[in-house]
């Protein structure tokens, strides 16, 4: 097919679609109908004489054909996307957005970030928080920080270990002192627990201090870990929280760790489209992050660091 007559806007259409999987997605992504993005594919696969998608009940898959026209068009778009991006750029702008999800972003990057515009004051940072990982496109964050069970968790990205995530119980003073004494993990269970998203944390804990989880399908549920942290520190019940986000609240003594006991639970990562991409601000705030929560190579500067991980 001739350069002049390719079916730009159906392959963009389609490369939209495959990447999320879903037509109506895609509509969204791109302002338009889901009929219309239907119409383009189905013209797309005319053209070329084969099925790009598996269509069933409530679900698109895509098909071997489709996979592989998707790896090539998303590393196109991707590459087409990243020249733009550098020649709109502004070549003075010090500005960084990072994507951060909500629990991080208020109990650990907002109260820490001080730290960092304090020795580069002249970059500006917007945080957006979200748990949806960025596409790391034009206008959209260029540094995210995300939990997962490993590195290779986000396709087409690269990422950078900070921290291992394990999960403690918590439990104010006032609301231990209303209790019989803690003297094994099962003993909890007197107080209402405080569950992040589910139910099933807990009951990992209970297994993995080697104690029954009889009462795991009891107590409120709540969005993410700032919210169980609050209602921990209020005497709502005891809370099982990253120790990352409750380490403060232990060492001020308004919440006390009854049991030495961890459940580990993934990891934070650092994740970016290429790290040796970022732009000068992007790689100090990187750097920043990953000084933070690993010791820096002494002889490198923070830039070098983040380039050549």
């Amino acid at each position: 097919m001739k350069r002049g007559r390719l079916p730009l806007t159906a392959l963009r259409s389609f490369e939209v679609a495959g990447r999320l999987l879903s037509f109506t997605r895609a509509a969204e992504e791109l302002f338009v109908s889901q009929a219309a993005i239907s119409r383009q594919i189905r013209e797309l696969e005319a053209s070329i004489g084969r099925p790009l998608f598996e269509r069933r009940h409530r679900a698109v898959v895509l098909t071997d054909d489709g996979a592989a026209l998707l790896a090539t068009l998303t590393e196109a778009f991707d590459r087409i996307d990243d020249r733009l991006s550098g020649l709109m750029a502004m070549p003075a702008s010090r500005s960084v957005t990072i994507s951060v999800e909500p629990t991080f972003a208020v109990l650990w990057l907002a109260p820490n970030l001080a730290d960092f515009l304090s020795s580069n004051p002249d970059i500006d940072v917007t945080i957006e928080s979200d748990v949806r990982l960025v596409e790391f496109r034009s206008n959209e964050a260029v540094l995210a920080i995300r939990h997962g069970s490993s590195v290779s968790a986000w396709p087409r990205t690269e990422a950078r270990h900070l921290a291992d995530v394990e999960m403690v119980p918590v439990i104010a003073p006032s609301l231990l002192a209303t209790g019989t004494p803690l003297t094994q993990p099962a003993d909890i269970q007197q107080f209402e627990l405080l569950h992040e998203e589910n139910r099933r944390v807990w009951a990992d804990w209970f297994r993995h201090a080697g104690a029954p989880e009889d009462s795991c399908d009891r107590g409120p549920v709540f969005a993410d870990g700032g919210l169980v942290i609050q209602a921990a520190l209020r005497g709502h019940g005891v809370g099982l929280c990253d120790r990352i986000f409750a380490d403060e609240e232990i060492a001020a003594g308004r919440l006390i760790r009854p049991f030495d006991i961890g459940l580990p639970f993934g990891a934070f990562y650092l994740v970016a489209r290429n790290f040796k991409a970022l732009s000068a601000p992007a790689a100090a705030l990187a750097g920043w992050l990953l000084r933070r929560f690993q010791e820096p190579a002494p002889t490198k500067t923070i830039l070098a660091a983040v380039q050549q991980q």
